[in-house]
Order: C-alpha cells, then sequence, then structure tokens
C-alpha cells in the first residue's frame, strides 16, 4: 500500500467515524413527559398547566407555560376572557416551560386511590371491641387523643372507622365512638403508652411505634418547602406513613438522594407531576 492510499484510507476511515457519530448523537432526543391536568388561559397569563384550580367563576389557575397550544385545535370552556379546559399533554421540560410534541387528548381518569387507615395492630381475639364500653364515648375519645398529644414522642393519631363501609351517613351507628379503633403513633419505647391512654378510654386501642415524631414530621415539612421553594407543586404529612410527600414538576432521583440525605432515608417521598412516556 503506497501512501497516498493509506492517507485516504485514514481519512476515509475518520470521515465515517465522525458521521457515524453525529448519526449516534442526532438519535438522543429529549425526554417525553405527561401529565394529566387543567390547561387554563386568562387573567394576564397565556396557557398554563395548574394542578389545583381555584373554584371562583371563572375558575383560576397557575403553573408553567405550555407552548404550542392552540385552543381552536381543543374543545374548552370560556367565561369572561377566560379559556380552560382539562387534558392529557405530552411534550418536553426545560425548567420552567412544557413544549406541546403532540395534540392533547382527553384527561385520563385518575386511578383510585385512598390512604390506607385500617388498623396496624393484629385484631384481639374476638375483634375489635371496648373494653370498658363507660369510657368509649365521644369526650373520652378527645381527651385520649389530647393526652396522647402532649407526648413529645407522639406521632400521630387516627381513626379506624372501617366498620361503617355499607352503613349509610345517617346511620346511628356511624361516628359511634364503641365502634371505632383509636389509633395512637409514638416513637421510642412503647411499654406503658397503653396503660396510660387506658387511663381515660376505653374503646378500642391500637398503639404502634414510629420513627419519626409528629413534631419533627412539621420541622421536615418546612424545611422541604423552604428547600424545594418555587419547584414545589403541594406538601403534606401522613400520619399513617410517617413521612412527607411533596410534589414537583419534574422529580429526579438526584433530587430523592439529596433529600434522602438531608431528611433520613424514607422521610420524604418525592413525586412529579410530569412523568416521562414510557
Amino acid at each position: 500500500m503506497n501512501r497516498r492510499t493509506a492517507a485516504f484510507g485514514l481519512l476515509t476511515t475518520l470521515a465515517l467515524a465522525g458521521c457515524g457519530a453525529s448519526e449516534a448523537a442526532g438519535t438522543v432526543s429529549p425526554t417525553r413527559y405527561e401529565a394529566n391536568g387543567t390547561v387554563l388561559e386568562g387573567g394576564g397569563h397565556g396557557p398554563q398547566l395548574c394542578m389545583m384550580v381555584m373554584e371562583s367563576s371563572p375558575p383560576q389557575c397557575g403553573g408553567p407555560d405550555v407552548a404550542g397550544w392552540d385552543w381552536n385545535k381543543v374543545d374548552h370552556e370560556s367565561q369572561g376572557g377566560v379559556k380552560w379546559g382539562e387534558y392529557r399533554v405530552v411534550g418536553t421540560w426545560d425548567g420552567t416551560r412544557l413544549t406541546l410534541t403532540e395534540p392533547p387528548g382527553a384527561k385520563a381518569a385518575a386511578p383510585a386511590h385512598e390512604e390506607d387507615f385500617t388498623s396496624p395492630c393484629p385484631a384481639p381475639e374476638g375483634g375489635w371491641r371496648p373494653v370498658d364500653p363507660a369510657k368509649a364515648t365521644q369526650r373520652a375519645l378527645e381527651e385520649a387523643m389530647a393526652r396522647a398529644g402532649t407526648a413529645e414522642e407522639f406521632a400521630g393519631a387516627w381513626l379506624d372507622q372501617s366498620y361503617m363501609k355499607g352503613l349509610p351517613a345517617e346511620s346511628p351507628e356511624a361516628n359511634d365512638p364503641r365502634r371505632l379503633v383509636l389509633n395512637l403513633k409514638f416513637t421510642g419505647d412503647l411499654s406503658g403508652r397503653e396503660a396510660w391512654i387506658r387511663e381515660v378510654w376505653g374503646g378500642a386501642l391500637c398503639v404502634s411505634g414510629a420513627a419519626r415524631s409528629q413534631r419533627e414530621l412539621e420541622t421536615i415539612q418546612r424545611e422541604v418547602e423552604a428547600e424545594l421553594g418555587d419547584r414545589l407543586v403541594s406538601a403534606s404529612s401522613s400520619v399513617r406513613g410517617n413521612q412527607v410527600t411533596a410534589q414537583v414538576w419534574v422529580a429526579t432521583d438526584e433530587q430523592r438522594r439529596d433529600l434522602d440525605a438531608r431528611h433520613g432515608a424514607g422521610a420524604v417521598v418525592l413525586d412529579g407531576v410530569l412523568r416521562p412516556v414510557g
């Protein structure tokens, strides 16, 4: 092989490599996200994606801008210069704006979700029932919850009213303190807690442990709200789950690792409104 042939071969190889790299780079497309929510335009702003809407007339809400929106191509409502509707939207996200990559569709029905308020304690033999019916009253219930709340280790309370399933709301059995289970959570040593509550409450009772107290959860929620700032869509605490749930427009694994490092693993659940299209 002469030098001219070798040089030509080298140039050809480099050219093909460069072309291949370009084609490979061209196959990488931005992540597409989807969400179901309200798109509203009015009050001085263009189309925006909203997750919480004020039930005024006309409605009001705010959120990230939606680029590429055309009201002429979707069914919508209009009042007083405000246009809105509920849709499934798909697009790319630049950190502040959703740019549509396909026409909006009908909003998908939200999956049914009810927080589980059943008692974590195993049901006693014979089922849940008062141990002292004379102290299974509304007044005693309120006193027991107030007493529990005075403890530094108190982590929350809720009522297991699963017996009410199928009962009409007006039934005299509904909300009967004798037919509910008072659930109380505490951090630390639980020994003596049930006896302490039993001094005032004679109804069914479940005392369980928790990793974080109610005060700690409240502190974590305030800190998360400050840390996420404008990225935050909503934040709440779950008594039964003993954790804070924060919602942002796009949640990343890096953000989740950062929250775990700041507040402890599992203390904060980070959820994204916009989810990657599968």
